[in-house]
C-alpha cells in the first residue's frame, strides 16, 4: 500500500557538469518541490505550509506558486483559502500513462483475475528508489481499499517493496538499506529479515508475501516481471480481505494466478515488440 505522507526535501544544489555549468535549473527544480507536497492524502496546503515543507523564501515561493497557477498546475481555491493541484497536472501525466503498453496488455487480465478472488490487482513501475500504482482492477464484490493511480507505494511495508528491491543491483539495494539505517536502523534491520523471506519466496513460488505489514486487514502477493522496459521495473499485486475465503489460498491459488498472468504479459509484450 502508501507510504506514509513526508515533507518533500528542499531542493539540492544544482550539480555541475564537466564543463563546470549547472546540470539542474533551480527554478525549475524548486516549482516541481512544491508539487511534490501535494498527493492523495495531502489535497491542499497553504503558503504558510508550503513554506516549511519547502524550505523556499516568501518572495520565491509566490513567485513559483502564481507561476504554478498560470500554467493551471496549482490552483488557489477561495473556498478553502489554499492552494490545491490543478487539472493541469492531470494532463501531464496522460502521455505518461499512455506509452505504458503493459498497462493496456495487462487491463483485461487484471480485471478477470480481480472478479475471480473479488479483490483488487494493482499493476506498478519501479524507477529509482519508487513505486507507483498505474493500473487498480477492483474486482466484484471486492472490499479492499482501491488507492488512486499515482499514489507511491511502500518500499519496505510491502510485498511489492521488496520485490522491487529484490530486483535492485546489489550495489543499489546496499544504497537504499544504508540510507534506511542512517534514519531508522531498527526499521532497516527488520527489513533485511523481510528481504530473505521475499528472496525465498520469489525462488520457492515466483511471488513476495505481504505479511499484512502495512494494512492488518489485507492480504497480498507481489510478482514483479522479469526484465526492467526502458530502465523501469514492473510490478503486479493481488489483495483481498483476510476475512475472504481467497485469503486462505494466496499461496495455493491467487499467487499461482498471478504468476501465470505477469507471465502472459510478458509474452504479449514479446510478441508486440
Amino acid at each position: 500500500m502508501t507510504n506514509a505522507p513526508h515533507a518533500p526535501l528542499a531542493p539540492p544544489p544544482a550539480a555541475a557538469d564537466a564543463d563546470g555549468e549547472a546540470r539542474l535549473v533551480s527554478a525549475l527544480a524548486r516549482g516541481i518541490s512544491i508539487l511534490s507536497c501535494f498527493s492523495p492524502t495531502v489535497q491542499d496546503l497553504s503558503s504558510r505550509e508550503l513554506m516549511e515543507r519547502t524550505g523556499l523564501a516568501k518572495p520565491t515561493l509566490f513567485r513559483l506558486l502564481d507561476t504554478l497557477c498560470e500554467l493551471g498546475l496549482l490552483r488557489y481555491s477561495e473556498r478553502l483559502s489554499r492552494y490545491v493541484p490543478g487539472v493541469g497536472l492531470v494532463n501531464l501525466a496522460a502521455p505518461a500513462l499512455a506509452r505504458m503498453t503493459v498497462r493496456q496488455l495487462a487491463r483485461p487480465l487484471m480485471q478477470e483475475l480481480a472478479d475471480h478472488i473479488a479483490g483488487q490487482v494493482e499493476l506498478m513501475v519501479g524507477y529509482g528508489n519508487t513505486i507507483t500504482y498505474v493500473e487498480i482492477a477492483q474486482g466484484v464484490g471486492s472490499r479492499v481499499y482501491r488507492p488512486e493511480v499515482g499514489t507511491r507505494v511502500s518500499m519496505s511495508r510491502t510485498g511489492s517493496g521488496r520485490a522491487y528491491l529484490s530486483m535492485m543491483g546489489e550495489a543499489e539495494r546496499s544504497t537504499y538499506l544504508a540510507q534506511l539505517r542512517a534514519n531508522d536502523a531498527e526499521r532497516e534491520a527488520w527489513l533485511q529479515g523481510r528481504l530473505a523471506e521475499a528472496a525465498l519466496d520469489l525462488e520457492e513460488h515466483g511471488f513476495c508475501r505481504g505479511h499484512r505489514d502495512l494494512h492488518r486487514e489485507v492480504e497480498s502477493i507481489a510478482v514483479p516481471m522479469r526484465t526492467r522496459r526502458d530502465g523501469e521495473a514492473w510490478l503486479f499485486a493481488a489483495s483481498v480481505p483476510v476475512f475472504s475465503q481467497q485469503s486462505k489460498q494466496m499461496v495455493e491459488d491467487v499467487g499461482p494466478r498471478l504468476v501465470s498472468l505477469v507471465r502472459n504479459v510478458e509474452g504479449s509484450l514479446g510478441a508486440a515488440g
